[in-house]
């Protein structure tokens, strides 16, 4: 099993939200509710991960993170919000 920062997809979800992060061959990025693609650090993306894994059972919000044996980035080539 590969286990790279590529690999993974953290996924936030609540009742009206959808957001994913992802590590992709130049950073890693985050995926909007909106679709809205946004490059970001490391330190960006743990600063939005923590506080949902803290207090995420209180604000009805679920932590997912999916697994690849590919990088993920590319197993998402063909979707519409992928970054080129």
């Amino acid at each position: 099993m590969k286990k790279t920062n590529d690999s993974y997809c953290v996924v936030l979800e609540g009742d009206r939200i959808v957001e994913r992060y992802y590590r992709d061959k130049s950073g890693w990025v985050k995926i909007s509710n909106r679709g809205r693609v946004f490059g970001m650090t490391a330190e960006q993306v743990l600063n939005h991960v923590l506080p949902a894994l803290a207090f995420g059972d209180r604000l009805g919000l679920k932590v997912i993170v999916e697994h690849c044996e590919r990088p993920y980035w590319e197993t998402i080539a063909g979707d519409e919000h992928h970054p080129d």
